[in-house]
């Protein structure tokens, strides 16, 4: 699905890039890379899960903890006793604001977002 992820029984949800200037942003895929790193205790897993590379979710958590005063993600090297990795405080605020900003969004915008609906060509079996 879209950036708009909608069917008949499914509200639109919103997926979001808050842009900070321009050396910072935070968006959907941050935001799941965070989540994912939340319940796997594993940047690596986190990065498999999505589908994508070690080296990128690296850069990606390297990109948010720059971004942030208080890091958002801590790791331990793995050895004999193991790694992980785990998001901070820090980083369980910002996960729970940008989840609360996209619902708010998608509330406010929710008769605009039906007109733009409205508005597409019908989408065979929602894809």
């Amino acid at each position: 699905m879209s950036d708009l992820e909608a069917s008949p029984a499914r509200p639109t949800r919103l997926r979001l890039r808050i842009l900070f200037g321009e050396d910072a942003m935070l968006g959907p895929g941050k935001a799941e890379l965070l989540e994912r790193i939340r319940d796997t205790g594993s940047i690596s897993a986190a990065g498999r899960d999505m589908a994508m590379s070690y080296k990128r979710a690296w850069m990606l958590v390297e990109e948010m903890n720059a971004a942030f005063r208080a890091p958002l993600v801590e790791s331990s090297r793995g050895g004999s006793g193991g790694g992980g990795a785990r998001v901070t405080e820090a980083g369980l605020a910002v996960l729970r604001l940008y989840r609360s900003i996209e619902e708010t969004a998608a509330l406010a915008g929710a008769a605009q977002i039906a007109e733009l609906r409205a508005m597409l060509h019908d989408i065979p079996d929602q894809k």
